[in-house]
């Protein structure tokens, strides 16, 4: 019979290098596994359906507390594995990426690249930190790979964890610290009362250890 295993989660890296390591660490003959870059109403939804088994995703100090409340309406509980700092991710020729920190106000006449969320989705649901500053120039988009090459594009910027983990639509960028008192609060999501099977297991296990071997404080 197949090994059965799949997770959602916002657009993140670390959580695909993860993936990979667990799937190789595994092996196997058969298997049916699923990995799905969702909005965070998608990794709810993926969650609760059972469709997977936990979700990652990252809070940040000023959004936690609403999100915990729309998570255990879901039914879900957050646990959390490591706290990071926010970073500013950019193109390694931009003319800012070699400053020791900055501010947004030092992006201002950069354009700045998001994850969009679903219609109606609470402010506390955005995947990037200090997401609710107004920008003069912003632009959404929905795909990891079309995020990055945007920012490399149009000499753009994000707001990330920073941990890019090596993987390759992260390498044309690099990370700035941000000037803020914004933590973040990485970790995944899974249904109260329910244990994670062997897989989840070490799937979280390989998570956590990536997480605190790449993140930049």
């Amino acid at each position: 019979m197949a090994a059965t295993f799949a997770i959602s989660g916002q657009h993140y890296l670390f959580d695909v290098q993860t993936f990979a390591h667990t799937v190789l660490a595994l092996g196997g003959d058969k298997y049916s596994y699923a990995l799905r870059d969702r909005t965070t109403q998608g990794v709810i939804d993926d969650v609760v359906s059972g469709d997977s088994e936990l979700g990652v995703i990252v809070q940040t100090s000023r959004t936690a507390d609403e999100l915990n409340v729309a998570l255990d309406a879901a039914g879900l509980t957050f646990c959390e594995l490591i706290q990071s700092t926010p970073r500013v991710a950019l193109p390694k020729s931009h003319p800012m990426v070699n400053a020791s920190s900055l501010s947004l106000e030092d992006m201002e006449g950069y354009p700045y690249i998001y994850f969009e969320q679903e219609p109606g989705s609470p402010a506390c649901f955005a995947e990037e930190a200090l997401a609710e500053v107004p920008r003069e120039k912003s632009i959404a988009c929905t795909d990891r790979a079309s995020l990055s090459e945007l920012i490399v594009a149009l000499n753009g910027y994000t707001i990330t964890s920073g941990i890019l983990v090596g993987i390759s639509d992260g390498s044309s960028l690099d990370t700035v610290p941000l000037e803020t008192d914004e933590t973040l609060h990485l970790g995944y999501v899974v249904r109260k009362d329910e244990e994670l099977d062997e897989v989840g297991i070490r799937f979280v296990e390989t998570l956590k250890k990536n997480l605190e071997r790449y993140a930049r404080f």
